[in-house]
């Protein structure tokens, strides 16, 4: 347990420090925004979709570290796959960090350090602000989402 709450920290750290796929991508075709009115996060997400494959993902927004390194890693898991891979991962990533499934977490690959954040209710809006966001932008957004 010790060496994935040391893991977790250190992949934390280093996507907040430098998140990937921290742009606009010039060909979006999709995008939404999202705010956590809790911890004051905001992050907006971009998407270029073509013949159902997000084929880039960028975002911008400003928050916390769990924040940021959630939309760092989730952009990481999501290029280059198809829509459908894409919201059943979204599904897998949520159940995991708010601890509504005993899934196998070896599913969601590098997404599993945040599988502690479960133990921190208010930290699981934060890790899942992007992830939403993203869903928004996957149905053509809309409205801004909130997570309250």
């Amino acid at each position: 347990m010790s060496d994935l709450r040391e893991l977790y920290q250190t992949t934390i750290l280093d996507h907040n420090r430098k998140p990937r796929n921290f742009r606009v991508p010039e060909d979006a075709n999709r995008d939404a925004e999202g705010f956590n009115p809790l911890c004051g996060d905001k992050v907006h997400v971009y998407l270029r979709i073509e013949d159902g494959v997000v084929t880039d993902v960028g975002f911008q927004g400003s928050g916390c570290a769990i924040s940021t390194a959630s939309a760092s890693l989730m952009t990481q898991a999501v290029k280059g796959h198809p829509v459908e891979e894409v919201l059943e991962l979204f599904e897998s990533f949520h159940e995991l960090v708010a601890g509504k499934s005993e899934r196998d977490i070896s599913q969601v690959g590098k997404l599993a350090v945040f599988a502690g954040v479960r133990d921190y209710p208010m930290r699981v809006k934060c890790a899942t602000l992007a992830w939403h966001t993203l869903r928004s932008a996957l149905a053509g957004g809309g409205e801004p989402v909130r997570t309250e």
